[in-house]
């Protein structure tokens, strides 16, 4: 007797996605921000076409906080990061899935609508929900997964 063990579309969906979460923990260890790091992986057809983790723009000092320990006002998110480097490509992230360790904020919540994506994937929450909150209201679909649960 064969058993059959072909996951359902959903939870083949949160394996993927469980493993780009993953790499987007992976990811935000690049960053050089002490306060916290954050990686962000944006999906297409099942490609990464783009990757980002919070940081200094090109050409500055990688400290990303001040001498008091604030960040500094110029340090790009991850999610911003990863959305400029499609920006400069042959890519669109028109209906991909945006992969993030944090919650984005409500600056960033805008970048993620207007560049056209339609998914988002978050393990932990940001202090302010204002970002989730009015991506919710564009009508992006948003999921919080631990990917420590397995």
């Amino acid at each position: 007797m064969k058993t059959n063990y072909s996951l359902s579309e959903k939870e083949k969906q949160e394996k993927y996605d469980k493993a780009y979460l993953k790499m987007a923990v992976e990811w935000g260890k690049l960053s050089h921000c002490k306060r916290k790091q954050v990686g962000a992986l944006i999906v297409k057809d099942r490609m990464i076409i783009s990757d980002g983790y919070n940081g200094t723009p090109t050409g500055f000092d990688n400290n990303c906080e001040d001498d008091e320990g604030y960040t500094k006002w110029y340090v790009l998110h991850a999610e911003a990061n990863a959305i400029l480097k499609v920006a400069g490509s042959a890519n669109s992230c028109q209906g991909a899935t945006l992969y993030l360790t944090l919650s984005p904020c409500r600056e960033c919540a805008k970048l993620i609508h207007q560049s056209g994506i339609k998914r988002l994937v978050y393990i932990d929450a940001y202090k302010d929900d204002t970002g989730i909150r009015f991506l919710k209201k564009a009508g992006i679909s948003i999921s919080q997964l631990s990917i420590n649960d397995e």
